[in-house]
């Protein structure tokens, strides 16, 4: 998936002027949302995320706590643009916060500064909790699923927002490591039912084409896997998580990065 160049530009001209207004500088930025995840319509948003440090003096200060760690802006022509602090950020990797285990493995970057992003991507198979992302997985399909997909209508671009999450439940479970969030990366997890894989690439090229979907008739075979994966993953206990001590490892980025900056 590419980014126009024009929208590109756009885009790294409004995080250069993030830098100067807020006094920082961006580490990693990155595309999210539909667009990285290989099913955006033809006028998606730009869900432009990024991470940023301040000078390390703003870090020795007494009223931290109380200092914004985010920068968000609204929405101007279908760009989204906001980010988190590196320190914010590195609290909820350390938790396997689910977007920025994203955020760090998006196929499309807007600026990768320093040695941050490859620190952190070179340390998420420690630090990622698989027993977290089956929870946050299977309770994101459940809740799409039941809230837009059991009508006599459906609005079809849901359907991903239920199959992204419960293929890469399917991932975890396989490969104990995170979900790329590529959708097409996900789909062997499927071989052994091609008419199923059919349909999906069916509504998935028709998602691509067309500005939005909009309400159809539910989807029968599609209706049926999930409800087999669902009723499958309510007696799936997963492995509880061991890791070391990683908050050490977390603590080195950070510092790395205050001295870069």
């Amino acid at each position: 998936m590419t980014i126009p160049a024009s929208i590109r530009a756009e885009i790294m001209r409004r995080m250069r002027a993030a830098e100067a207004e807020h006094g920082v500088r961006i580490l990693l930025a990155v595309e999210s949302g539909s667009r990285a995840w290989g099913f955006p319509s033809p006028n998606s948003d730009f869900d432009a995320r990024f991470i940023y440090a301040h000078p390390k003096d703003w870090y020795l200060s007494v009223g931290l706590e109380e200092q914004r760690d985010v920068i968000e802006y609204p929405i101007v022509d279908d760009i989204d643009l906001n980010g988190w602090d590196v320190r914010k950020a590195l609290r909820l990797f350390w938790k396997s916060n689910p977007a920025f285990v994203e955020w760090i493995q998006s196929p499309i970057i807007y600026i990768e500064d320093g040695a941050f992003a490859e620190g952190v991507r070179q340390l998420l198979p420690n630090v990622y909790s698989c027993e977290n992302g089956v929870y946050h997985y299977r309770s994101m399909a459940q809740t799409n699923y039941r809230g837009y997909l059991q009508a006599d209508r459906v609005p079809l671009k849901k359907y991903f927002y239920v199959l992204r999450p419960l293929l890469s439940v399917r991932w975890l479970e396989r490969y104990g490591t995170a979900a790329p969030i590529e959708f097409h990366t996900l789909l062997h997890l499927l071989a052994d039912e091609p008419a199923l894989v059919a349909d999906i690439e069916t509504l998935l090229a028709r998602k691509r084409q067309a500005p939005e979907l909009g309400q159809d008739r539910p989807v029968p075979s599609i209706n049926a896997f999930i409800e087999r994966e669902l009723h499958r993953l309510k007696g799936v206990v997963p492995p509880v998580h061991q890791r070391g001590d990683v908050l050490a490892q977390l603590n080195d980025v950070f510092h790395s990065v205050l001295r870069e900056v």
